[in-house]
């Protein structure tokens, strides 16, 4: 099923989860580990060549790998017999030290979790461009006002900057939690059969310590089998930011429809194209996010689910990991690389938000009113009459200021112009500058960490 991976995926992401990378995943461990342990002295050092010299891809034979991993439980066992075999073609004595005190489930973890690594170097770096993207439209659109809508009507005045501050924001969330899910994913699986090392003898500390140097990857304190734990924080993690790219895409569809025609996804040929209605332009990167969306948390919970598994070596549960968290990691990476895209280019009518923020003839301000008017008289008496004087304007289909000029009881204590300031909307967005000025600090703030800790 490869027809809808362009559509829903990352072609980056894909390919760091193709079969041919997880092979080499795991082909990386096993070089890794015989050159590990050639350094510690217990195999030779033409032994550690021989081996890592076989351990590409490219080298073996993929249908005999799945046909045979359908007998064998897991796909490490045929992989290491096909390597004993390579190597064995040119060294016999060589092909003794394949796999040397290691079990099927240390090359299988370590090998996703060296894909992990790739990936989350990808989604940290558009989530990035993401945020980037973000701070310059807040800071674009600060003053520019929007009707701030709850339980799907207006509700009052907003600006379209802050709302892009709260998505941005989000964001930024979910970026320090990939960093801090970072340390604890990213680390060795080595603890050989139930996670002792007993087959290395005195040795097992000092080749695990040499392995994670050469794998790049942190040597945790102990083998973590059967502590799924680690590639759940990464599940979780990305659902969270999974669940916040959809309400993005719920935002941006929604300020899309013909009815509003605030926001537009950009425009290129055939793009977001209907078969049968040559006018419409469908917000296709929205449906892709608020498709990824839907089917994360599932993915999440089986993993989540999968967690419970038994002592030394988890059976199906394990196994349940294998196909779901390379999917899910998937999905959220298309999600991100779908919505970076249309973000970039987001069409911005800010007509059509001021028009539309006069759609309700002035209802909109009915806070500001009602707020405005309780300074010298009673709150209560004003939010009677406030509310009787928005029901006249519905009815009578005329502006809501027009229905207070005319209230003999309001013009007693307030004046005309006094009125007439009540619908000014630049008076009714509140503290959204100063918002919008604190979360471009913090967004600087995290980038200038961020690339200090990446020099």
């Amino acid at each position: 099923m490869a027809l809808l991976d362009s559509l829903f995926r990352s072609p980056a992401i894909d390919a760091i989860f193709s079969d041919a990378a997880r092979l080499q995943g795991m082909l990386d461990f096993e070089a890794a580990l015989a050159r590990a342990e050639a350094t510690c002295g217990i195999i030779p050092s033409s032994a550690a060549q021989a081996i890592a010299a076989k351990c590409r891809e490219e080298l073996f034979d993929l249908a005999a790998l799945q046909r045979k991993a359908a007998n064998a439980g897991n796909l490490a066992i045929p992989m290491l017999q096909q390597l004993t075999a390579l190597v064995a073609k040119d060294d016999p004595a060589a092909a003794e030290f394949v796999h040397c005190g290691a079990t099927s489930q240390d090359a299988i973890d370590t090998g996703l979790v060296l894909q992990l690594r790739a990936a989350l170097d990808i989604l940290s770096r558009e989530l990035r461009q993401l945020r980037a993207t973000l701070a310059k439209l807040a800071d674009a659109h600060r003053a520019t006002l929007l009707a701030g809508r709850t339980w799907m009507q207006h509700a009052a005045p907003t600006t379209f900057g802050v709302k892009v501050a709260g998505w941005l924001d989000a964001v930024h969330r979910h970026s320090r939690r990939i960093d801090e899910m970072r340390k604890h994913a990213v680390v060795l699986q080595f603890g050989g059969a139930v996670g002792t090392l007993a087959a290395l003898g005195d040795k097992g500390r000092e080749v695990s310590v040499e392995l994670a140097k050469e794998l790049s990857l942190t040597l945790p304190e102990i083998p973590w089998h059967s502590h799924r734990d680690r590639f759940v924080e990464v599940a979780t993690t990305l659902g969270l930011l999974t669940g916040t790219l959809g309400k993005i895409a719920r935002d941006i569809s929604l300020h899309s429809q013909t009815e509003i025609a605030e926001l537009h996804e950009p425009a290129a040929a055939g793009r977001g194209a209907s078969s049968s209605m040559p006018q419409k332009q469908n917000p296709v990167a929205s449906a892709v996010a608020l498709s990824a969306a839907v089917r994360v948390p599932a993915l999440v919970s089986t993993l989540l689910s999968a967690m419970t598994q038994e002592d030394e070596r988890g059976l199906g549960g394990w196994h349940a990991e294998w196909e779901v968290l390379p999917e899910l990691v998937c999905l959220s990476g298309g999600a991100l690389y779908h919505l970076l895209a249309a973000i970039s280019g987001l069409q911005v009518d800010t007509t059509r938000m001021r028009g539309n923020l006069e759609a309700t003839r002035g209802l909109i301000y009915a806070e500001a009113v009602t707020m405005g008017l309780a300074t010298r008289l009673g709150k209560q008496e004003v939010r009677r009459m406030v509310e009787e004087a928005c029901q006249q304007a519905m009815h009578a289909h005329t502006h809501l200021r027009d229905v207070l000029l005319e209230t003999p009881e309001i013009l007693r204590h307030f004046q005309r112009e006094e009125i007439c300031d009540f619908f000014d909307p630049q008076k009714s967005s509140g503290m959204s500058r100063e918002m919008i000025d604190d979360v471009l600090a913090a967004e600087k703030s995290l980038s200038a960490k961020q690339q200090q800790e990446s020099d």
